[in-house]
């Protein structure tokens, strides 16, 4: 009888214990635009240029001595209303950890100003090669 009774109690504890909670995280649903045909591209503070030389100066290169100058790694990620990056992919990379060391430095951009479509802040997914120095 204790026996059939622990086994009752486990039986009720792993279903109690294996419920979901609701998430509240609200998930931004409007459209995600693409760079052509929108009125304004989104873009790094300063431009480009200093996107690449953000990118440049927070980039750690593998140790070793592997050369990897020249060599790139293609990137896509959305620029939010707020101009914050989203949904970061790497879509080819050099290899030797390369993809992920470009995911953690444009996980440090700083806000980019976001794109515009007839006057409103929209969405946009936006590509971009890193290439190697």
């Amino acid at each position: 009888m204790k026996k059939f009774l622990i086994l009752v109690f486990i039986c009720f504890a792993q279903n109690i214990f294996s419920q979901s909670t609701s998430s509240t995280t609200k998930y931004d649903e409007s459209p995600v635009y693409n760079t052509a045909g929108i009125d304004l591209k989104p873009d790094f503070p300063g431009g480009y240029d200093k996107f690449f030389a953000f990118v440049d100066q927070n980039f750690k290169y593998p140790e070793g001595n592997i050369n990897l100058k020249g060599k790139k790694i293609y990137v896509t990620f959305i620029v939010e209303k707020d101009g914050s990056l989203t949904d970061i992919k790497i879509l080819r990379d050099a290899g030797h950890g390369t993809g992920v060391e470009a995911l953690r430095v444009l996980k440090l951009s700083p806000k980019w100003n976001p794109g515009k479509q007839k006057g409103e802040t929209i969405r946009v997914l936006f590509s971009v090669p890193i290439v190697l120095k």
